[in-house]
């Protein structure tokens, strides 16, 4: 250490001759020194020269694969100084070719829909073509670059550009229309004669009048509407009937409207049989008609009369009782038949067609009395069952409407309309003062009679359409065929309200009108279904006892005979009417 100090005492002196001394004199008192710590201090020498190794930055190394040698594009370059092969300007940026993409999808692209150029152009100049485009249909070609627009340098409607003589819609200012001149009215201090804000402009039009091209139109119209008014009035089918049996009076004058007393049943009496018991087999076939049957009724109180509509147009009368013949067909729609109604008496009955006509016929002659339309489809028809109302009716249309005509004149005579939906069916309750219409709104409307307000109105969220309605023969209850494949049975009173635990299930009958019937002892309950089959449950439990195969088809109605005590007759889309016992 203490020679390290003596050589830069040594270094900082003046002469060299001291220089050379001193460290001589003080090495010598110390003690030898380090070569090494002082050899920065000596001068180089010159003999020996140290050799440098050369390092191979990038040696040569052996691979096994061959590495691809090409040039590669850098994908930002506007210019190339060569000219690359069409692989090199569109080999894929990193890695190789992904085999699963679509032409579209390889190109090169900067945005999601492609690959979009910088350009030049202000924000205001591309609104204002945008705009002047959108408004008349033509722009500025952007392609071509020049200050001067010429005829060509335009797209879109270039007659248009050069009408308008290229003016974007900035330049072509219109011109403020000029105020509509108003009739001068007077002093205000003129009560009578002043008009004030409310004076008449002075080109006012008071009449308009259409202009010849206008009134040309109008009449075409109007002659196309007479003519379609006229057809629809054509319309209604010429009335024939056909008379099956060779005598239609027996030997003492009696038609064939006159009640049996020879078929073993009372069909006179009033009194229900005591007991009844469930059809186990068919015993008479119906057939006649050559399409499905729609509904069928029996003969009012005897029951010794068959009455059924059908969709090949026809309504046919049949017996019940000894030979069971077919007596009278009554043909007059134009159209499928959808719904009968006999009077109390049975002596007249109502049709309703798909034609949009409603005929009133005569059971024993076969005579149409008189027919009714208000060019709206018939769905269900009613006579109304008061003794003193018979030359009353009503109808539930297609238009959501009830309508109630007058037989003896033919006319309209009362409207319910509160329905939101075509009513499907009209049943008449307490004692023949009020009656029930479902729709297919999916609603219930009590209406007293002959006043068009529904007093009570039955709609839940969990009720479906219910296109099939039968009061129960002691008039307590109407069982409501529902499309939820049940049939719900509500108070037929006062109330009107939902009994839930009587709910018939088990049947399928959803998209059908299904007509539910009950047995005269009020025992059971009957349905058809669309499978075709007859079923039967138990009043009582609700239970289903007993389903048999009716029909080929859906089995659209089932009746109870009023004085059997098992005889169900059912009709089906299969044309025919099947008697079970």
């Amino acid at each position: 250490m203490s020679a390290a100090i003596a050589s830069l005492v040594s270094y900082g002196s003046d002469s060299d001759s001291e220089n050379d001394s001193e460290p001589n004199t003080s090495v010598e008192k110390d003690g030898p020194v380090d070569p090494d710590a002082t050899a920065h201090l000596k001068p180089l020498q010159t003999g020996r020269t140290m050799s440098l190794a050369v390092l191979n930055s990038a040696p040569e190394v052996a691979v096994k694969e061959s590495v691809e040698t090409g040039t590669h594009l850098d994908p930002s370059l506007k210019e190339v100084t060569y000219n690359p092969t069409f692989e090199t300007m569109f080999a894929p940026e990193f890695g190789p070719m992904n085999p699963f993409r679509t032409q579209q999808m390889a190109a090169p692209r900067n945005m999601l829909s492609g690959y979009a150029e910088p350009a030049h152009v202000n924000d205001f100049m591309f609104e204002q073509q945008r705009r002047t485009f959108s408004t008349y249909g033509y722009a500025l070609d952007p392609s071509i670059d020049t200050h001067q627009p010429s005829s060509n340098g335009y797209i879109g409607a270039v007659d248009e550009a050069e009408k308008n003589k290229g003016l974007t819609v900035f330049e072509t200012g219109h011109k403020k229309a000029e105020k509509r001149k108003k009739i001068k009215g007077g002093e205000a201090g003129e009560i009578e004669g002043f008009l004030g804000p409310w004076a008449k402009y002075a080109d006012e039009k008071d009449v308009a009048k259409p202009t010849d091209d206008e009134k040309k139109e109008l009449e075409e119209i109007i002659a196309k509407r007479q003519k379609k008014g006229k057809n629809e009035e054509e319309s209604p089918a010429e009335e024939k009937t056909v008379l099956h049996v060779k005598e239609m009076y027996d030997y003492q004058g009696r038609s064939y409207l006159h009640v049996p007393q020879d078929v073993g049943v009372n069909l006179r009496s009033g009194e229900v049989p005591d007991k009844c018991y469930l059809p186990k087999k068919q015993i008479h076939v119906w057939s006649g008609h050559t399409k499905g049957v729609s509904a069928i009724r029996l003969f009012p109180s005897s029951g010794h009369l068959l009455l059924s509509c059908s969709m090949d147009c026809k309504i046919k009368l049949w017996e019940v009782y000894n030979e069971r013949r077919c007596i009278r067909t009554f043909i007059g729609h134009s159209k499928a038949v959808r719904d009968i109604c006999f009077n109390n008496t049975g002596t007249q009955f109502l049709s309703a067609g798909y034609d949009r006509y409603l005929k009133l016929w005569d059971s024993e002659t076969g005579q149409c009395i008189s027919r009714f339309t208000n060019r709206k489809v018939p769905y269900c028809v009613k006579f109304n069952p008061d003794e003193d109302k018979q030359n009353l009716f009503v109808a539930g249309m297609s238009d959501k409407k009830i309508v109630q005509w007058d037989i003896r004149t033919g006319e309209v005579v009362q409207e319910y309309d509160r329905h939101l939906g075509a009513v499907n069916t009209i049943t008449f309750v307490d004692d023949h003062r009020r009656f029930v219409s479902t729709s297919d709104d999916k609603s219930l409307r009590v209406w007293e009679w002959d006043i068009p307000v529904d007093f009570k109105y039955i709609a839940e969220p969990s009720m479906h359409s219910m296109p099939a309605v039968t009061l129960s023969p002691n008039g307590k209850w109407l069982a409501c065929q529902s499309m939820d494949n049940q049939i719900l049975i509500f108070g037929a009173q006062n109330r009107f309200r939902l009994n839930k635990k009587k709910i018939f299930k088990g049947h399928m009958v959803a998209g059908y009108a299904c007509q539910v019937d009950f047995s005269p002892d009020m025992s059971y309950v009957v349905s058809g279904d669309a499978d075709g089959k007859l079923n039967i449950w138990d009043w009582k439990t609700t239970k289903l006892y007993h389903r048999i195969k009716a029909h080929d088809k859906v089995c659209i109605s089932a009746l109870w005979h009023p004085h059997e005590t098992s005889k169900v007759i059912t009709c089906g889309w299969d044309g025919q009417i099947k008697l079970w016992d």
